[in-house]
């Protein structure tokens, strides 16, 4: 496995479910990056240490991301990161044509005043995006808090987790062509219009703006596989 760099340490005193909550955060992040590489054999022992957390909190964590599709167990060989398919990113577009259209229009109709004012706010940092000063680790994670943020603005805790599940995929196949894409940065910035859409109740633009955004996706991810 890659360096870790500085080990995340639990709060001491934390009860378990969150010490194995902040286990499963930080992993998927890993795995998500492909910090842990796909197919690489995970020692859960050696990725505590290197953590920072218990044994039991980071195997509770890869029982999680294996129903998220991150992680894959075997009998007797053990567990491995999953594998990354580009092939599957039809698949996954497919769904997220279906379901992201209609989470930007559910946000714009249900977001509260104050998720609405964290939108414009994030519309504004994506805005100014100009790639010079950000690794492009950096702008993925950004990213995923865009589409996390809008997701958690739908008001829909089950919707939020299928779509975090399905954007995580998304952006493991991202991460493969990543350094191939020409302005990352640009890409980012393009959300800024969908935000202000969300955040100004119109819910026919956010949809229309989320359905561009996939479709952009898709195409410049092909072009470079």
């Amino acid at each position: 496995m890659t360096d870790l760099q500085a080990p995340v340490r639990p709060t001491v005193g934390a009860p378990p479910t969150s010490l194995a909550y902040a286990a499963y955060e930080r992993i998927r992040d890993l795995l998500i990056m492909l910090d842990i590489r796909p197919g690489e054999p995970i020692n859960d022992g050696r990725l505590a240490d290197s953590l920072g957390f218990g044994r039991t909190p980071v195997r509770e964590a890869l029982k999680r991301l294996e129903t998220d599709h991150l992680v894959v167990s075997y009998p007797r060989r053990g567990t491995f990161a999953t594998a990354v398919d580009a092939t599957e990113l039809g698949a996954i577009s497919d769904l997220r044509q279906q379901l992201e259209p209609f989470a930007a229009h559910r946000a714009a109709t249900a977001a509260t005043e104050q998720m609405r004012a964290e939108l414009r706010m994030m519309a504004a940092r994506v805005r100014t995006l100009d790639g010079s000063g950000d690794d492009r680790p950096t702008l993925m994670r950004l990213d995923m808090s865009v589409h996390r943020l809008i997701y958690r603005a739908t008001g829909n805790k089950h919707l939020e987790d299928v779509l975090i599940r399905y954007d995580n995929l998304a952006t493991r196949i991202w991460c493969l062509v990543v350094d191939k894409l020409p302005d990352l940065a640009s890409h980012i910035a393009e959300h800024a219009d969908l935000l202000d859409a969300i955040a100004d109740g119109d819910a026919e633009r956010a949809e229309r703006l989320t359905r561009e955004h996939i479709d952009s996706f898709a195409t410049a991810v092909r072009r470079v596989l």
